[in-house]
């Protein structure tokens, strides 16, 4: 399934600075930054779980905010992209 994951962490002091770097590392581990604060990650929902569950115990829900936006298995007809940096196929050949 595809997920869309947004997040908004204040870095108003150094705490916030370190959870918006945590954050972002653990999303790069699931998916694909497409823009700043925002990620497409295409996963079962053992790892969508496990992922919420890490990004829950980052950030500081009084401060910070996370949401997440379910788009399924058939999220291809439900993306579209206009502009600057180019798209991607999460299901395509990856080259490392």
């Amino acid at each position: 399934m595809m997920v869309l994951i947004t997040y908004d962490v204040s870095t108003q002091s150094v705490a916030g600075q370190k959870r918006l770097r945590k954050v972002a590392r653990l999303c790069e581990n699931y998916g694909q930054r497409v823009q700043n604060s925002v990620f497409e990650c295409l996963m079962d929902p053992h790892q969508f779980a496990e992922l919420q569950f890490q990004l829950q115990k980052i950030i500081n829900p009084e401060t910070d905010s996370l949401r997440f936006y379910h788009l399924g298995s058939k999220w291809k007809g439900k993306v579209e992209h206009i502009g600057a940096k180019q798209g991607y196929d999460p299901e395509g050949f990856m080259m490392i």
